[in-house]
């Protein structure tokens, strides 16, 4: 077998450092292209974390399950102690927690339900799914060495620690220590969940669906989900507000339905005889395209006046469609 040069055998991690914050925050439409210097913070907090996800999910002997799992724990981790979104009533001058907001817990369900969705699929996810992909016979084995491994985890906890302190320096407490405290169980408890799920699942009699079937699925699951969050009054994107008003005692409910109808039947597909890598990309780049039309109607949170909004989301949806492109070639026509 080839030795792999140093840089080659880094590729693969050094990608999905950069492709993680590249989706999570500029094909959503959050910052424009112009801003590089945001780059830098959001390359470690999403690049590190979906690499170090994906490290320990494939040294460990995990699969995909795990993977969408700890996803779930990175975003909790996030929103409740990084960002602290999850307590923040006026984020970028936006009342995010107006809409079904509840004093008991101190922050809002559907909030909370839009975040778990936003980090497990698009932030871990996708960008993993994809740079496997391009990583082709590696796409399941380490990308790091062990030495490598340690020193990310290092740079993560490191990295979050220092916000975190900086913020009870600064006196920036958003909620409260049982508010703080629930979230550490939540996310301790989420954790425990993946840490239980290893090896596969038994397999399922039939044929998986084809890998066009699960674009158009990722498609309508990906559009349910932003559609949803767009119909919340207060909220960062409130375009459909007006024309289809939704409760949120609805929409907490619709949100859960959608994560467990879109649970179930991919992993009943995923068991299924033929289910192959081209599905697994099939999924990613519904949501990838999900993200590209959906910047559109989404507003930048920094500075950008409409025309270089715009102006970078067109680029973004170019860039992520070449993307999709070079990484079904690398799966091979024959797959599709």
């Amino acid at each position: 077998m080839r030795t792999l040069s140093l840089p080659a055998r880094v590729a693969p991690a050094v990608g999905l450092c950069f492709l993680a914050p590249l989706i999570a925050e500029y094909l959503m439409g959050n910052m424009p292209i112009t801003d590089v210097a945001a780059l830098i913070p959001l390359t470690i907090m999403y690049g590190g974390g979906a690499l170090l996800i994906r490290e320990f999910v494939r040294r460990t002997g995990r699969g995909w399950p795990a993977m969408m799992v700890f996803g779930t724990a990175y975003g909790m981790i996030e929103e409740a102690f990084v960002t602290q979104t999850l307590w923040n009533e006026s984020w970028y001058d936006v009342r995010i927690l107006d809409y079904g907001y509840l004093p008991a817990l101190g922050t809002a369900l559907p909030w909370v339900l839009f975040m778990v969705g936003v980090h497990t699929v698009w932030s871990i996810s996708v960008p993993i799914a994809i740079m496997e992909t391009l990583a082709g016979p590696r796409r399941t084995t380490p990308w790091l060495g062990t030495a490598g491994f340690r020193v990310l985890a290092g740079v993560i906890a490191a990295f979050v620690l220092l916000v975190v302190g900086y913020a009870a320096i600064g006196g920036i407490h958003l909620a409260g220590p049982p508010q703080y405290a629930g979230a550490a169980l939540v996310i301790a408890a989420i954790i425990a969940i993946g840490l239980r799920l290893r090896g596969g699942a038994p397999g399922l009699p039939g044929s998986a669906p084809s890998p066009w079937s699960m674009l158009a699925f990722a498609l309508a699951a990906g559009a349910f989900f932003v559609l949803l969050y767009a119909t919340d009054p207060t909220g960062l994107s409130p375009w459909l507000a007006r024309a289809l008003p939704v409760p949120p005692w609805l929409s907490v409910l619709l949100y859960l339905a959608l994560f467990a109808v879109s649970g179930v039947l991919v992993s009943r597909w995923s068991r299924r005889e033929g289910w192959s890598q081209a599905h697994r990309l099939a999924l990613a780049a519904g949501a990838v395209l999900t993200y590209a039309w959906h910047s559109f109607p989404w507003r930048s949170i920094a500075p950008a006046g409409l025309p270089l909004d715009l102006t970078s989301n067109a680029v973004m949806t170019v860039a992520a469609i070449a993307l999709l492109v070079v990484a079904a070639l690398r799966v091979g026509r024959s797959a599709w």
